[in-house]
C-alpha cells in the first residue's frame, strides 16, 4: 500500500467502525474541540464524553468558562484527574474572550501561546476544529506509524523530525502547504488525522487486533514477524502515591464545598500522615487549594 493509497483505506475503515463521541457530532466547534482535548489528555475518553457533554452545556463558548469562579470549574472538573489542567483551561478561556473575541484561533502560533496548549493540542484544535492540515501526532498516531512503516513495536521516546515528515507524507493535500500557509484547510486531512488515532486507540492498541486493521497487508511490522521491543514509557503506578493521595484531598474538597475542611480531617485519608501533607502543600503550591482561618482549607474561593 502506498502512501497515495493509505487515506482511502483508512478514511472507509473509519467510516463504518469510528466510535460515536459526541465531540464528533456535526456543529462542535473549536472551542469544544479544545476543551476535549484538555480533558483527554491521560484520560480515556469514554471517561471523558459526560464531563465534555455537561460543560458545553454549561459553558458554550470561552467566555461563559471565563465568568465562573474557579472552584466551580474544578467541581465541574470532577474525577478526570490531574485538576491543573482545569486550571489552565479556565486561564485559556479567559485570555480566548478577551484577547480574540470570544473565538479560538486558526493559527498555530497564536494557539500555543494559550495557557497549557502544546504543539499536539494547537495542531489538534486546528485539524478538528478548523479543518486544516496540521500534524497532531498524539501517542495512537505515532504507535500506528510506527508499526506500519518502521516494522517497530514502538514508537520512540519523543517525536522525531522524521516522525513529522512521514506524518506529513501520509496525508492528503500535501501539495496545498505552502510556506506562507503552513496550514491550509483540508477536511480530507483532518478525517484521516481522526482516522489513524481511531485506529491507534480501538486496533493497533498494546495488545493489537491485526485482523481487523484496514493496514494488515501493508503493515512493516506484521511483515517482519512482530519483532518485540521494550516500550519507551512503562505505565506508571497509581495506588499508594501522591497523586491517589491529591485526587481524595480534592475529591473531599469539592464535596464539602463551599464550606472549608480542618487540615486534621484530611489526615483520615490514609495511614501516611508525611504523604497526606506532602499532597496538600503540592495542592496549595498549584493554586488547587486555598488556605482558610482556622487551619482549614477548601477550593479556591475566587
Amino acid at each position: 500500500m502506498t502512501h497515495d493509497e493509505l487515506p482511502h483505506a483508512l478514511l472507509s475503515w473509519y467510516s463504518r467502525h469510528a466510535r460515536d463521541l459526541p465531540w464528533r457530532q456535526p456543529g462542535t466547534d473549536a472551542w469544544g474541540v479544545l476543551v476535549c482535548e484538555f480533558m483527554a489528555q491521560q484520560t480515556p475518553v469514554l471517561r471523558v464524553a459526560p464531563v465534555w457533554t455537561e460543560w458545553m452545556q454549561r459553558w458554550p463558548t470561552p467566555s461563559s468558562l471565563a465568568a465562573t469562579a474557579t472552584a466551580d470549574v474544578l467541581k465541574a472538573w470532577g474525577n478526570l484527574g490531574y485538576p491543573r489542567r482545569a486550571l489552565r483551561l479556565h486561564e485559556c478561556a479567559q485570555v480566548i474572550s478577551t484577547t480574540h473575541d470570544d473565538t479560538v484561533p486558526a493559527d498555530f502560533t497564536a494557539l500555543r501561546a494559550l495557557p497549557g496548549v502544546g504543539d499536539y493540542t494547537a495542531a489538534a484544535v486546528l485539524a478538528f476544529g478548523h479543518g486544516r492540515r496540521a500534524l497532531a501526532l498524539d501517542t495512537n498516531i505515532r504507535r500506528v506509524l510506527c508499526r506500519a512503516f518502521d516494522g517497530t513495536q514502538w514508537p520512540s521516546a519523543s517525536i522525531r523530525v522524521a516522525e513529522r515528515e512521514r506524518m506529513n507524507d501520509v496525508l492528503p493535500d500535501r501539495a496545498l502547504v505552502a510556506e506562507s500557509n503552513p496550514h491550509p484547510v483540508s477536511p480530507s486531512a483532518a478525517k484521516s488525522i481522526a482516522a489513524l488515532m481511531e485506529l491507534g486507540a480501538c486496533v493497533c492498541t498494546t495488545v493489537p487486533r491485526c485482523d481487523a486493521c484496514p493496514l494488515m497487508n501493508a503493515c512493516t511490522w506484521r511483515a517482519a514477524g512482530y519483532p518485540t521491543s521494550e516500550p519507551q514509557r512503562r505505565p506508571q503506578p497509581f495506588h499508594g502515591t501522591d497523586r491517589q493521595m491529591r485526587g481524595r484531598i480534592m475529591r473531599t474538597l469539592r464535596e464539602s464545598w463551599p464550606h472549608a475542611v480542618p487540615r486534621a480531617q484530611l489526615m483520615t485519608l490514609g495511614e501516611d500522615a508525611a504523604q497526606i501533607e506532602r499532597a496538600l502543600t503540592g495542592l496549595i503550591a498549584d493554586a488547587l487549594v486555598t488556605t482558610r482561618r482556622g487551619g482549614k482549607v477548601s477550593l479556591p474561593t475566587s
